[in-house]
């Protein structure tokens, strides 16, 4: 994979599925800023309050260069694609949808625990003028499948319908690879990373230890979420990113 630039939002990007990029981070001259909603927002709503931010700030629509979202329930293939289809409208309004490219970088989790009525937006990433003293990026979430290939998209998930210690090892480790070869193509690795978060309703016990700190993907901690990944049949969700500012509404 190859980096692309998306020069009216000032940022770089991995190319992946339609829709989502793989991983994005700001051009020279720019920093990325990543802004929390106290509780997640409903799509319309939030994707109004974050166009009123952006215009605030000076900044233009095509800034926005990912988001968290929240949803009630995992999707069946039919519902994410249904889905997504709302989901890229707004994008496309907002002149970030070219054809089949698609630059923001997206992770979708479902709750256990307060989840919410309709898809929501938990938080979002913008791209700022000014160099905020370190390169910042945002890697988009990944189940332990694979984006691309044929069949089913069952078909493509490691390990499908197995739960054992060996196989959630497997998916770990798939995950694990699928962040680091989103971030490569923008010159970033796990020492550059200031946030991993995993989603799964698994206990993961031994394997944070032999898999994710022995890798080096844990320097700054790594936050677990007691979510479900949003599509049927996926058991494990991760996403990180590097980015030094933050904070919440």
């Amino acid at each position: 994979m190859t980096a692309v630039d998306f020069t009216p939002g000032n940022y770089r990007f991995v190319p992946n599925v339609f829709q989502y990029s793989g991983a994005v981070a700001a051009m020279p001259g720019h920093h990325l800023v990543r802004t929390v909603f106290p509780t997640p927002v409903p799509l319309a709503d939030a994707f109004r309050q974050i166009a009123d931010m952006l215009a605030s700030v000076g900044r233009p629509l095509t800034a926005f260069c990912a988001c968290e979202l929240r949803s009630p329930a995992p999707f069946d293939e039919a519902g994410f694609r249904a889905f997504n289809a709302i989901y890229a409208g707004t994008l496309a309004a907002w002149g970030l949808i070219d054809g089949e490219v698609n630059p923001v970088a997206r992770a979708n989790v479902c709750p256990v625990v307060d989840a919410p009525a309709e898809p929501s937006i938990h938080a979002f990433t913008h791209v700022a003028v000014g160099d905020a003293g370190r390169p910042s990026f945002v890697v988009a979430g990944s189940g332990e499948g694979f984006d691309k290939g044929p069949g089913h998209f069952s078909e493509r998930i490691v390990r499908h319908g197995e739960t054992s210690p060996d196989a959630l090892r497997d998916k770990l480790r798939t995950v694990l690879t699928h962040m680091e070869t989103r971030m490569a193509p923008l010159g970033f690795g796990w020492a550059d990373t200031t946030a991993v978060q995993i989603h799964t309703l698994h206990d993961l016990g031994p394997l944070l230890e032999r898999e994710v700190f022995g890798r080096g993907a844990g320097r700054n901690g790594v936050t677990l979420h007691r979510d479900r990944p949003p599509i049927d049949g996926l058991e494990i969700l991760m996403d990180t990113r590097g980015v030094g500012v933050e904070h919440v509404l």
